[in-house]
């Protein structure tokens, strides 16, 4: 096929769209069916409505050929387990008494019961349920689910493309169940695997799947040689099948380097790839291994992950240098809309300059399908898009919120002594303890209490005004006093104000800040019923005022116990936005770091003793690729020494990170210089705890003993089984005791019980060691 008729085949498509509606009827619903309020039916129901509504509203923009498979009631990873069999043990008799009630199991776990464990899809703040699997794992087809939507789509009359996960990426993505030797290799049952996913295919195909979509995200990390070779036996294999539909093999986040030539040679019918700037090597990669003759290229030339409008002239460039490497080439965008919001419409409070700076899911779509018109037409029939796009883009690098010269300025004067504390840890730690006098195992929460129905309330009432600023600081003034009643007569040692005038900790801090956008309706999924709105990074980084001090230091004014001020660091203030890519993150880190470090200096001068800047970020955000490590982390923990270096040797610093892979990043944990760190621990069964000890890490911290991402309570004897592991690696003068993350999310009944059994925990294993 030559280039033009290349060009005239040009389909607009997309890898996935938000799956939560517009006023995330899937969220009310799911938590409705929880609490007994909505019935399996009627959610079901509303999941297939909402499924409908995504591929109609995808075929009225122009998108040709709509995916299926994405849709999710928790996490598309443990959609794969079901459909692949892989029910951990302890799930099986829930599954089978009922596969909804047992699913939601898997993904929050139970009383009796603990969930899968759960962390960052890639370096994306989307949370996956992470496979467990051992050798003897027998896999099961089970494609109920992925058929039955793509008959949906049919049955509406669409063109649609069922979405997999691919088979690779679910083994490089799984871990060793509870009980099997730590060293088993996933992907050794790969041999076993592929059976099922041709079972599967062949299901799809016989429902009418023309194309299917296997994603290996997995693909643009690291790979060994031999888990190369396992891809490409994958690939063999599947691609050699006589009963299946042609196979679009998707990867994304980044370039696909050694990867490449193994995808590119592999027997399928087309490849989906990335060619936004992180991912740009792909183009001449792909080049350099002659194209893909005689097969499918769905080109990602709009970013999935940001907000902002894409340059069309620049991705209409890249296409066209496309046309001459594959016979069709489709335009798409560089990974599932997911990660972006749905809409830009509703967003009223943002000016409507500003406004078409941005691109949600909808505005994407649209991108996607003009720059399919452009490739097929050429650029007469897209002009006035074009057109439009230019002076959009030219809008937004001349506005004045993009830059300011002052925090410019005080930037570019930082020095290393800057990002130093004044004395090493050996002598601020024996300042810190006879500053503070805890005892051992000191207690502690991550700082946020249960948002309850009444606080939420309260920020509706003041919004809609039907109380005034006074009476709303009286309610929160009422919260923070029954925190502080509770944690004293529970027992804790270093109290939190709970936080309950924050309605999130990055959009609390970015309301507050200059050069940030609040949006009202921009929910993203981070992980099951859990929407966040994270706010856009649009200029330069300053704090008018403090932000935290005054109830922090009314929260004090109630206590003699050391209470924490609470921060969020400046990598997770970039990670948990959508940030400017207009200038290099480590530019912007550095401003953000710089307004922390003005509201820490406050904090001390009212008198804190303790102040935690969190950062659990910090492992989320590590780039793809090992070569591009180094230069992130030293940017990245500079940036929280600036926050948090100028305070005095017996002020204690602490950080939090939750829910990440830690083991690689122990030596940047090390650079943070923190007095205290706390982790996420308790699914992982204190595995970072080993990997600190492994790495000789001299610091004080608490790998958490209490799983809040569940509903279940765990009980003093297995939080005190907890430490007793975690003091295994950790000296107990080093060793601190709380839950894994933050309340916010929890009942007040389950928080109040479980928080009881830590402190018993702790003072049960205080008796032991005396």
């Amino acid at each position: 096929m030559t280039s033009k008729s290349a060009a005239a085949a040009a389909r607009a498509t997309v890898y996935g769209y938000p799956r939560q509606g517009q006023h995330r009827e899937l969220k009310k619903a799911i938590e409705g069916y929880w609490k007994g309020r909505v019935t399996a039916d009627a959610l079901r129901a509303t999941a297939a409505e909402l499924r409908s509504a995504n591929w109609r509203r995808l075929t009225e923009a122009g998108i040709a050929e709509v995916p299926t498979g994405d849709f999710s009631y928790y996490d598309h990873v443990l959609d794969t387990s079901v459909m692949v069999g892989a029910i951990p043990a302890r799930h099986r008799e829930a599954v089978a008494a009922d596969a909804l009630d047992g699913y939601f199991a898997m993904a929050r776990g139970t009383q009796d019961v603990a969930p899968l464990e759960m962390t960052k899809w890639f370096d994306t703040n989307y949370h996956y349920l992470v496979p467990e699997l051992g050798p003897d794992t027998v896999f099961a087809a089970d494609s109920a689910m992925q058929v039955a939507e793509l008959a949906e789509a049919l049955a509406l009359g669409l063109t649609a493309r069922p979405v997999l996960v691919g088979p690779v990426t679910y083994l490089l993505l799984a871990k060793p169940a509870p009980g099997v030797a730590a060293d088993f290799d996933p992907l050794t049952l790969l041999d076993r695997l592929l059976p099922v996913y041709a079972e599967v295919l062949a299901d799809l195909r016989a429902a009418g799947a023309e194309w299917v979509q296997l994603d290996e995200p997995a693909l643009v990390q690291d790979r060994t040689p031999a888990e190369l070779n396992a891809a490409a036996r994958a690939y063999r294999d599947l691609g050699a099948l006589t009963d299946r539909p042609k196979l679009l093999v998707a990867s994304y986040f980044d370039r696909l380097g050694d990867a490449l030539p193994v995808l590119a040679k592999a027997p399928v019918e087309g490849l989906a790839l990335d060619f936004t700037e992180s991912a740009a090597a792909n183009l001449d990669a792909l080049a350099a291994v002659g194209g893909l003759p005689g097969k499918r290229l769905v080109a990602g030339v709009v970013n999935g992950r940001n907000i902002w409008v894409n340059d069309l002239s620049r991705s209409l460039s890249t296409l066209g240098t496309l046309l001459g490497l594959a016979d069709r080439v489709d335009v798409a965008a560089s990974c599932s809309l997911l990660h972006v919001p749905l809409d830009t419409a509703p967003e009223r409070d943002i000016e409507p300059q500003v406004r078409r700076w941005l691109a949600f899911a909808r505005q994407k779509t649209a991108e996607i399908v003009t720059l399919a018109k452009g490739l097929a037409g050429g650029t007469d029939a897209i002009a006035a898009q074009l057109a439009a796009n230019r002076a959009d883009l030219a809008s937004r690098a001349g506005s004045p919120i993009t830059r300011d010269p002052a925090v410019r300025a005080r930037a570019a004067a930082v020095t290393d002594a800057d990002a130093r504390r004044s004395q090493p840890y050996a002598e601020r730690t024996a300042a810190q303890r006879a500053h503070l006098g805890l005892p051992l195992l000191p207690t502690t929460t991550i700082g946020s209490f249960p948002q309850t129905d009444a606080l939420r309330t309260a920020r509706a009432d003041l919004r809609a005004g039907r109380i005034d600023t006074a009476g709303y600081e009286d309610r929160i003034k009422s919260e923070i006093r029954d925190v502080l009643t509770f944690q004293e007569k529970a027992g804790l040692d270093v109290l939190v104000h709970g936080e309950p005038e924050r309605n999130d900790m990055v959009q609390y801090f970015a309301e507050q800040l200059t050069g940030y956008l609040a949006t009202q309706h921009g929910w993203v999924q981070s992980y099951g019923t859990r929407y966040v709105r994270p706010p856009i990074l649009a200029g330069d980084i300053s704090r008018p005022e403090p932000m935290t001090v005054r109830w922090t230091t009314y929260a004090q004014s109630l206590t003699d116990r050391p209470v924490k001020g609470m921060l969020t660091g400046p990598v997770t203030m970039l990670a948990w936005s959508f940030v400017r890519d207009d200038q290099p993150l480590g530019d912007t880190a550095r401003q953000v770091a710089l307004a922390l470090r003005d509201e820490v200096a406050d904090l001390e001068a009212a008198g804190t003793s303790v102040i935690q800047v969190d950062e659990p970020a910090l492992r989320e955000t590590l780039p793809l690729r090992a070569a591009d490590h180094a230069a992130y982390l030293a940017w990245a923990t500079e940036a929280f020494r600036l926050s948090t270096a100028g305070v005095r040797p017996d002020t204690q610093i602490h950080t939090h990170m939750c829910y990440a892979e830690f083991g690689d990043i122990v030596r940047a944990i090390d650079d943070l210089d923190a007095d205290v760190i706390s982790l996420e621990a308790a699914r992982s069964h204190m595995q970072v705890a080993r990997e600190l000890a492994a790495h000789g890490y001299p610091r004080e911290a608490g790998p958490g003993v209490y799983d809040i991402h569940s509903p279940r309570v765990p009980s003093a004897d297995e939080a005190a089984e907890l430490l007793r592991t975690g003091l295994k690696a950790i000296p107990a003068e080093r060793l601190w005791v709380n839950p894994d993350c933050g309340l916010k999310t929890r009942g007040w009944p389950e928080t109040r019980a479980s928080l009881e059994h830590l402190v018993a925990a702790a003072r049960t294993v205080r008796s032991e060691l005396a």
